[in-house]
């Protein structure tokens, strides 16, 4: 198992194992990366075959947070959680609750939210442990569903590869599949629908679920399964359940010019994207443009407000453009050009800043005289980004509970708080 974390030199800070023999928990907590800020990413309470396959999807899963947090422009690292079982019969106030503590252990470093198998009323058990929780209900100062803003991000990431093939954003008269009409594609539709007027046909292995469709939106198509849905004649195709659904069979298939859904982990492969390319799919980066639910979440930590969180979803239609503009300049598939804006990004946080923000002054270093340029108090940043950093204005801060300075590996820092003038 170790050989997993170490051998492979997987780029992780930490890894947690979780064991309260009273409640039954096992659970792995991952953070992959706090370059940014404090790992966001929510918890997975799934049956795992073995603890090394738990192991396996923490260590992928908190990776994918990362570069997901980074290309939405959230001041937060990656990270991840899993509670090993199944969550219809092992699921309990007492399991959650010591799973809360141990989030609490990690003192900020790792922040939870919901996930496969947990929900918004999981998350308030939790905090009732915790004080590192988002996702919450709103009856507790939360934002409740992340899915409506999943779906709206997925929305303007289409919007946005419409333009770069067709000139236009509007999907208006287009032909758009969507497979998986649960929480997200069934929000998904409703934009299709109410604000394109776009042809939609859907399909779901839940019939309950294709129904509530149809009677909100009597014409749409139905078609039997995701396989007669690849090979309709559409212009998006846009997968909305599992993981996985661009492969090797799948897509030479597709009929669609356009991919841009909401499921995560859509590639099933490296290689994937070469060959959607190779084909002349445009492939929206299923992390790009799903990230809506972790920018609602991450909302929350400021205390939820709808609009200022819809607002920063609607940013993802200006980075899929730029992800596809830079897609365009290097001859690269889209998901590398994505791969490697979010890799930039997390690397300009380990170096000092160069912006109009003042770097930070070395621990111990005088301070400047009152009035000058940048007389703002140096800033105490240390390797531990838990440690205390302290403004001109005398606020001892944490990074979960205001906004951080984005400290790196190096224990190098650009303060947030803007100096305040005094006269």
């Amino acid at each position: 198992m170790t050989d997993r974390v170490f051998g492979e030199n997987t780029g992780h800070e930490q890894v947690v194992f979780c064991h309260d023999p009273g409640s039954v928990l096992k659970a792995v907590i991952a953070i992959y990366s706090t370059a940014l800020g404090p790992a966001l990413g929510g918890t997975r309470f799934y049956p795992y075959d073995s603890e090394d396959t738990a192991v396996e999807d923490v260590l992928d899963l908190s990776k994918a947070m990362a570069y997901k947090n980074a290309l939405a422009g959230l001041d937060h690292g990656g990270g991840k959680a899993v509670i090993i079982g199944d969550p219809a019969t092992q699921k309990t106030e007492a399991l959650l609750r010591a799973y809360g503590r141990f989030v609490q252990s990690l003192g900020g470093r790792y922040i939870t939210a919901c996930d496969v198998g947990t929900y918004v009323e999981d998350m308030d058990v939790v905090a009732r442990e915790c004080s590192f929780v988002t996702g919450r209900s709103p009856e507790h100062g939360g934002a409740g569903d992340s899915s409506v803003l999943t779906a709206y991000g997925v929305y303007q990431g289409m919007r946005a590869s419409a333009e770069h093939l067709w000139g236009t954003p509007s999907l208006r008269g287009r032909r758009v599949g969507v497979a998986g009409v649960g929480k997200v594609g069934h929000l998904l539709v409703d934009h299709l629908v109410h604000d394109e007027d776009a042809e939609v046909v859907i399909t779901d292995v839940s019939e309950a679920m294709i129904d509530r469709v149809r009677l909100t939106h009597p014409g749409v198509e139905v078609v039997a399964d995701t396989d007669a849905l690849i090979r309709a004649d559409l212009d998006v195709y846009a997968p909305c359940a599992l993981g996985g659904a661009l492969n090797d069979e799948t897509v030479p298939a597709l009929t669609a010019k356009i991919v841009c859904g909401g499921a995560n982990n859509q590639l099933a492969h490296p290689g994937i994207e070469k060959t959607l390319q190779d084909r002349g799919i445009l492939y929206a980066p299923d992390y790009l443009v799903n990230a809506g639910g972790v920018i609602q979440v991450a909302d929350e930590i400021e205390g939820f407000v709808f609009g200022r969180a819809q607002a920063r979803a609607a940013k993802i239609f200006d980075t899929t453009r730029r992800v596809f503009a830079i897609a365009s300049e290097e001859g690269v598939p889209p998901a590398v050009a994505a791969d490697r804006l979010a890799e930039q990004r997390m690397a300009s946080s380990c170096f000092p800043a160069t912006s109009d923000a003042p770097a930070a002054a070395p621990r111990g270093s005088p301070r400047p005289p009152r009035g000058s340029p940048g007389w703002q108090k140096a800033t105490s940043c240390q390797s531990d980004w838990q440690k205390v950093a302290s403004c001109e204005a005398g606020i001892g801060r944490r990074w979960p509970s205001a906004n951080p300075a984005a400290v790196s590996r190096r224990g190098r820092c650009v303060p947030t708080c803007a100096p305040k003038q005094v006269p």
